[in-house]
């Protein structure tokens, strides 16, 4: 709770940036943003060792703030609810990943809300000025927010995340970190392909 009242109003406002750069920044920015950062935090779950620390415990002051500003925005780029980095930078700082995958559960609603709220906001434009584009890409769509999507993908995360808690938990704490890593080096290999098509 520290961590989240100290991040509340930066992730907010690097949330904010993220949907101003998604409405005029090219698609292929967003692609090369999420490969670097999959593959670098792959590399960091993967290859970690316990000397691999920016701290003893997470700062105070400015530098925790420019964490939140800066969790605020990468998520929002990489269209992901902050899960990310608030890991890697909770156990850069010696939390435990356990705790780090609480943190940024809480994270996720505050930047999914309003991120969600600033890719209508960004799309918008396409939409009005390609609506044949538009349509084909995203039907039944809000700027770059696809209804069909949130109608599957929200009660499915529902049903499924305490599954993943429960998981998570029964988990030692490299296996974890081996699996999750091995995730975003998969995903990341994914939208690499995309990078060269």
């Amino acid at each position: 709770m520290a961590v989240l009242r100290q991040w509340w109003l930066p992730v907010l406002v690097g949330v904010l940036a993220g949907s101003v750069t998604a409405r005029y920044a090219p698609e292929r920015l967003f692609r090369i943003v999420f490969v670097a950062v999959a593959w670098s935090a792959a590399a960091r779950m993967l290859l970690a060792r316990v000397t691999w620390k920016l701290g003893d415990d997470l700062p105070q002051g400015p530098l925790m703030k420019f964490y939140g500003l800066f969790v605020g925005l990468m998520s929002t780029l990489m269209g992901i609810g902050g899960g990310l980095f608030a890991n890697l930078l909770m156990t850069f700082y010696g939390r435990p990943i356990h705790q780090a995958v609480a943190t940024s559960s809480a994270l996720a609603v505050l930047i999914s809300i309003p991120g969600a709220i600033g890719y209508v906001y960004a799309g918008w434009p396409a939409a009005v000025r390609y609506p044949d584009v538009a349509a084909l890409q995203l039907p039944f769509a809000l700027g770059y927010v696809s209804l069909i999507g949130a109608a599957l993908v929200m009660p499915t995360s529902l049903l499924t995340a305490p599954l993943g808690v429960r998981a998570a938990h029964t988990m030692s704490k490299r296996t974890l970190e081996m699996a999750f890593g091995c995730y975003l080096f998969i995903v990341g290999i994914r939208f690499a392909i995309s990078l060269l098509q």
